[in-house]
C-alpha cells in the first residue's frame, strides 16, 4: 500500500541515502509506535539497494538488550567475512567481542572500536554501504556505545547512517545533537486518504470515530479500520472498537502483568472520557495513594500528569477497554455515572454506555447534553449523543424524532455519509411532515455533497409536495437546501419550483427548532439568498434590502448571526459584489472555526475561492483552497474535492506556474451531467491552463463547451463569466464570429440589468470579436470604470487587449500608458506569463523601463507571513510556535518553503531581508 501523507519526510529521509554526496548524513527517526518509523526506513533500504548499495541493518530487541554486543552482530552480520582482512590485534577484538574467538584477557573497549570503524571503512570502499538501524532504543548498551564511537569518526566516507527509535526524544546513549526528524500524527486529510484506502473501508459514523480515536496515528488506522469491519461501533463511550490481534499482540501481554488494582484502573481511565484523575479514583473505590498507577506508567501504558490519565498510544485505550469483560465494563460506566453528579453530560454517556435495551431517561439525559454541545457549536458530539438517544428510546416517535435531530447536527458537523444512514432510520419509523422535513434536509444535503443531485432534489421535492411541513422554518430550511442542489447541478428542473414554494412559507416568530434561523434577521436573508440562487438578476436588489451590519452577537442567537452573515456573502456572490463576498465568508469562516465545524460551509467554500482569485487575493485563496481540500478529503464531499483541484490548476495557471489538469478520475468521480458547477470550473481550468501554455486551440475549445451549440448556458451563473476568456482565444484561433453569437446569446440570457461585472467583461467580450467599429467604443468601457478595480486580474486583461489593439492601430502612444498599468498589476498579482505578455508589448511600443516590483511577501499565506515576520524578530521556532499555537515542525516546514519565495537561503538573512522592503 502506498504511503499516505508522509511526502516531505519520505524525501527528507531518501535525501540520506541517496548517492554522490560527501557531505555527512546522519538522521535519527523519532515517533511514537505506530507512527510509521519502520515503513519509512523500509522505503530508504529499498532505495539504497536498487542503487547497489550494501545495507547493513540491525533492529534492537527487547529481549536482547542485556546480552553485550547482540544488536552490533546483527548489524555487522553481512561483512563479518570480511573480517579476515584486518590487522590481527583488531580481528580477535571483534571476534572475542562476538564470542567467535575465546576469549585470551581482560577486553579493551577501544580495540573493538576501531576494529568495527576499521572494517566498516575498509568495505565502504569498495562498495556503498548505508547503516539502518531501528528501535535503537531497545540496543544493547554497549553495542549503542560502540555504533556512537563510530558514527562520530565515519562521517570522512561519507556513509550514511539512518536510526529509528520510539518517543520524541533521542534515547539514552545516542548523540543528542543528531539530526532528528519527528513523525508525528498525520493531518486530517492524509488520515481520511489512508481510512478510505483500507480493504474495508469504515463509512458514515464509524468512519468518523476511526479518525477521531485513531488522533492520527498510521497504525491505529489501519487496527481501527480492522476492527470496525470485523463489527462496527463497540459500546465505549464515543463509539469504541472490537479487539483486533494486532491490537491484543500490543497491550494484551503488558495489561496481563499489572497488578489486580492497576488494571482496575485502567479499565476505569479507559471508560472515561476525560481521564479526570479524581473522577477515575473516585468511581474505583481507590484512595488517594498514586502508587497503583506506577507499574502502567512504567509498562508505557498511560502517563499520570496535571490530575489527567494519558493513554500513551491511541490504541492502548481500546486494547485496555476492550481486554475487560462485560460486566466489568457495564460496572465501571455505572461508577463513573454514580460519581458525576454534578456533570451531566458524561454522566448521560455513562449510563448509556450501561444501558441494556430502552430506558428513556437515559433517552431524555442524552438529549439534554446534545442541546448543550449544540449551543457550544459541538455538533459532532451532538449528533453522537442524539443518535445514542434514539437508541435508547423505547417509543418509535422519539426514536424517529431523535434521529432526525441527530441527522441535522450531523450535516452541520459536516458528515454525509453518516446523514445518509441516519436518513434511513428516520424513514423507517414516522410519517410526520416535519419530522421527515427535517430529516429530507440534511439528506439533501448530504446527498448534494456526495454529488448525486437528482436524487437530493427528488428527496426534497417529496418533503414539499403535496404537503409541506407545517412548520415555516422546516420548509424554509428545505427550500434552501434545494437552492445549493438547483446551483451544484445547474438543472432548469430543479431551480424552477423555488420561487413558487417560497411564496407559500411563512416563518412566525414562535420558537424553532433550527438555532439557525432563530432570528427574523437569519431568517430573512436565507429566503433572500435562496431567492438570489435561483434568480441571479435579482440578487442586487436583493442585496440592496438585506442589512450589512457587522456582528458582534449575544450568545443566545451567534448560530443564528452566522447564518445571517453566511447569506448576506451568498446574495453578494450572485448580486457579483466580490469585495463584500469574500469579507462576508471570511467573516462566518472565522465563526465556524472558533466553534469547531466547517459543515454548514460545504456550499459556500468553492464560492470563496473563486471570489479570492478573482478579486486578486491569491496568496489568500491558495490557504483557502489548502483548507477546504483536507475538509473535504476528510468528510468525503466529493464534488468538492474536483471543484478545489479545478481551482488550484487555475490559480496556478494564472500565476504562469505549471498547471496539469486533473487526471480523468476528476471527470468521471461524480455525474458531471448533473454537477455542471463542477464541469463548469473543471473547463474553466482546462481552458486557463491551456491558454497559459499558448495553445490557444484547445483553449477555446473548453471555454466553447461552457455554452451550447445554440449558446445556452452549460451552468446559468458560471458559464457566463468566462464570456471574456472565450472571445480573447476566439480572437486568438480567428473564430470571432463563432465567439460573437455566444456572446449574444450571454446578453440575452442574463437579461436587461447586468450587474458591473457582467457589465465589464460584456464590454471586453463585445470588444474582441464585435463589429470592428465599436471595437474601441467598448474597450473603453471596459476599462474606465472604477469599479471594476474590484476584478484587477480581469480589468488588467481588458487593459492589456485594448493597448494591443491600439498598437496594431499604430498607436503606441495611447498603448504605452495602458500597458503600463497593465503591466503593474499583473506584476503584483504574480501573474508571471501575462506580465511577459505585457513586458513585450511594452518593448514593442517603444518603451524600455523596469517593471514594477512583486511584493516578495504577496505570495506567501497569511500564517507564513507571521511566521516569517516573527523569525525575522529572532524568535526561535518553538517561540513561534508557542504564539501561533502551532507545532515547531509546522514552523520549521514553513519556514524551508518560504525561503525560496524570497530569494533568500537562511534565517539570519531575514532580518536584512525586512530592512530592504
Amino acid at each position: 500500500m502506498e504511503t499516505v501523507g508522509r511526502q516531505a519526510e519520505i524525501a527528507e529521509i531518501l535525501d540520506i541515502v541517496e548517492e554522490g554526496r560527501g557531505e555527512p548524513r546522519m538522521l535519527l527517526l523519532l515517533g511514537e509506535a505506530g507512527t510509521g518509523k519502520s515503513r519509512l526506513m523500509g522505503l530508504a533500504v529499498g532505495r539504497a539497494r536498487d542503487n547497489g548499495t550494501l545495507v547493513l541493518s540491525s533492529r534492537g530487541s527487547e529481549a536482547e538488550s542485556r546480552q553485550s554486543f547482540a544488536s552490533l552482530h546483527q548489524l555487522l552480520l553481512p561483512v563479518l567475512p570480511d573480517v579476515t582482512t584486518l590487522p590481527g590485534h583488531l580481528r580477535a577484538a571483534l571476534e572475542t567481542a562476538f564470542g567467535i574467538a575465546p576469549a585470551e584477557g581482560p577486553p579493551d573497549p577501544m580495540l573493538l572500536r576501531v576494529a568495527v570503524l576499521t572494517l566498516l571503512t575498509e568495505v565502504s570502499r569498495r562498495q556503498g554501504i548505508l547503516l539502518a538501524v531501528d528501535d535503537v532504543q531497545h540496543f544493547d548498551r554497549d553495542s549503542l556505545d560502540v555504533l556512537g564511537f563510530v558514527m562520530r569518526r565515519i562521517t570522512a566516507e561519507a556513509v550514511p547512517v539512518l536510526l529509528a527509535a520510539r518517543g520524541q526524544t533521542p534515547p539514552d546513549g545516542v548523540a543528542a545533537d543528531l539530526r532528528t526528524l519527528l513523525l508525528g500524527p498525520l493531518t486530517e486529510q492524509a488520515a481520511a486518504e489512508l481510512v478510505d484506502a483500507q480493504p474495508q473501508a469504515p463509512t458514515g459514523r464509524t468512519r468518523s470515530e476511526v479518525l477521531r480515536q485513531a488522533a492520527g496515528n498510521p497504525l491505529a488506522i489501519v487496527e481501527l479500520c480492522r476492527a470496525a469491519g470485523g463489527g462496527g461501533a463497540g459500546v465505549l463511550p464515543g463509539g469504541g472498537l472490537s479487539l483486533t490481534e494486532r491490537i491484543q499482540e500490543l497491550y494484551a501481554a503488558r495489561l496481563r502483568g499489572l497488578p489486580k488494582t492497576t488494571r482496575r484502573l485502567i479499565l476505569y481511565a479507559a471508560a472515561s472520557q476525560y481521564g479526570y484523575l479524581p473522577t477515575i479514583m473516585a468511581a474505583a473505590g481507590a484512595g488517594p495513594d498514586l502508587s497503583p498507577w506506577a507499574p502502567a506508567e512504567e509498562a508505557g501504558l498511560v502517563t499520570v500528569l496535571e490530575q489527567r490519565v494519558v493513554f500513551r498510544h491511541p490504541l492502548a485505550r481500546a486494547g485496555s477497554y476492550q481486554e475487560a469483560p462485560a460486566y466489568l465494563r457495564q460496572q465501571a460506566h455505572r461508577d463513573l455515572a454514580a460519581v458525576l453528579t454534578t456533570d451531566p453530560a458524561p454522566r448521560a454517556w455513562h449510563l448509556a454506555a450501561a444501558c441494556v435495551g430502552y430506558d428513556e431517561s437515559v433517552a431524555a439525559a442524552l438529549e439534554d447534553t446534545a442541546e448543550l454541545a449544540e449551543r457550544r457549536g459541538g455538533f459532532y458530539a451532538a449528533a453522537q449523543a442524539l443518535e445514542r438517544s434514539a437508541e435508547c428510546s423505547p417509543a418509535a416517535a422519539d426514536r424517529a424524532r431523535r434521529y432526525a435531530k441527530a441527522l441535522h447536527a450531523a450535516i452541520n458537523a459536516g458528515d454525509p455519509s453518516w446523514v445518509r444512514e441516519l436518513y434511513e432510520k428516520v424513514t423507517a419509523l414516522t410519517e410526520d411532515r416535519d419530522v421527515l422535513g427535517v430529516a429530507a434536509c440534511g439528506a439533501g444535503l448530504a446527498l448534494s455533497l456526495l454529488g448525486h443531485q437528482r436524487q437530493a432534489f427528488h428527496v426534497l421535492m417529496s418533503a414539499l409536495e403535496p404537503d409541506p411541513p407545517g412548520e415555516g422554518t422546516t420548509a424554509l430550511a428545505l427550500v434552501s437546501v434545494l437552492q445549493a442542489v438547483a446551483f451544484q447541478s445547474g438543472l432548469t428542473e430543479a431551480r424552477r419550483p423555488i420561487a413558487g414554494v417560497l411564496d407559500g412559507i411563512e416563518v412566525g416568530d414562535r420558537d424553532t427548532s433550527y438555532a439557525e434561523m432563530a432570528t427574523t434577521e437569519a431568517s430573512a436573508a436565507v429566503r433572500a439568498v435562496t431567492l438570489a440562487g435561483a434568480d441571479p438578476a435579482a440578487a442586487p436588489e436583493l442585496l440592496r434590502h438585506t442589512p450589512r451590519r457587522p456582528g458582534a452577537p449575544e450568545p443566545a442567537v451567534a448560530v443564528a448571526e452566522m447564518t445571517r452573515v453566511h447569506s448576506l456573502g451568498g446574495i453578494a456572490w450572485y448580486a457579483d459584489e466580490s469585495d463584500l463576498c469574500v469579507e462576508s465568508f471570511r467573516h462566518v469562516y472565522s465563526m465556524l472555526r472558533a466553534y469547531g465545524f466547517m459543515g454548514t460551509a460545504a456550499p459556500t467554500l468553492a464560492a470563496m475561492g473563486s471570489a479570492l482569485i478573482d478579486t486578486g487575493r491569491w496568496a489568500e485563496a491558495e490557504e483557502h483552497l489548502e483548507e477546504t481540500a483536507a475538509l473535504a478529503a476528510v468528510h468525503k464531499w466529493r464534488h468538492l474535492q474536483i471543484d478545489v483541484e479545478a481551482l488550484r490548476v487555475t490559480l496556478r495557471a494564472l500565476r504562469g506556474e505549471s498547471a496539469v489538469m486533473p487526471g480523468d478520475p476528476a471527470w468521471t468521480a461524480v455525474a458531471l451531467e448533473e454537477n455542471r458547477a463542477t464541469h463548469a470550473r473543471l473547463l474553466r481550468a482546462a481552458g486557463t491552463a491551456a491558454a497559459a501554455a499558448g495553445d490557444f486551440d484547445n483553449a477555446f475549445r473548453h471555454f466553447r463547451l461552457l455554452f451550447g451549440e445554440d449558446g445556452t448556458l452549460l451552468h446559468y451563473f458560471l458559464s457566463p463569466r468566462s464570456v471574456a476568456d472565450l472571445a480573447a482565444t476566439a480572437q486568438r484561433t480567428g473564430r470571432q464570429k463563432e465567439a460573437a453569437h455566444i456572446v449574444e446569446a450571454v446578453r440575452s440570457a442574463i437579461g436587461p440589468h447586468p450587474t458591473t461585472r457582467m457589465t465589464l467583461l460584456l464590454h471586453h467580450a463585445a470588444a474582441l470579436t464585435g463589429d470592428p467599429k465599436d471595437t474601441e467604443h467598448h474597450f473603453r468601457l471596459a476599462t474606465v470604470n472604477p469599479a471594476g478595480d474590484q476584478w484587477p486580474l480581469s480589468r488588467a486583461q481588458a487593459r492589456l487587449h485594448y493597448a494591443q489593439w491600439l498598437r496594431r492601430r499604430r498607436r503606441p502612444l495611447d498603448a504605452r500608458p495602458i500597458l503600463t498599468t497593465a503591466l503593474e498589476s499583473f506584476t503584483r498579482l504574480g501573474a508571471s506569463g501575462l506580465a511577459e505578455e505585457a513586458r513585450v508589448e511594452l518593448r514593442a511600443s517603444g518603451v524600455a523601463t523596469t517593471p514594477a516590483q512583486a511584493d516578495p511577501l504577496a505570495e506567501l499565506t497569511a500564517q507564513q507571513r507571521e511566521i516569517v515576520r516573527l523569525a525575522a524578530r529572532g524568535l526561535r521556532n518553538r517561540e513561534i510556535a508557542e504564539q501561533l499555537m502551532l507545532s515547531p515542525r509546522t514552523v520549521s516546514s514553513h519556514l524551508y518553503n518560504v525561503y525560496p519565495k524570497l530569494g533568500i537561503s537562511s534565517r539570519n538573512q531575514l532580518r536584512d531581508f525586512f530592512e530592504d522592503l
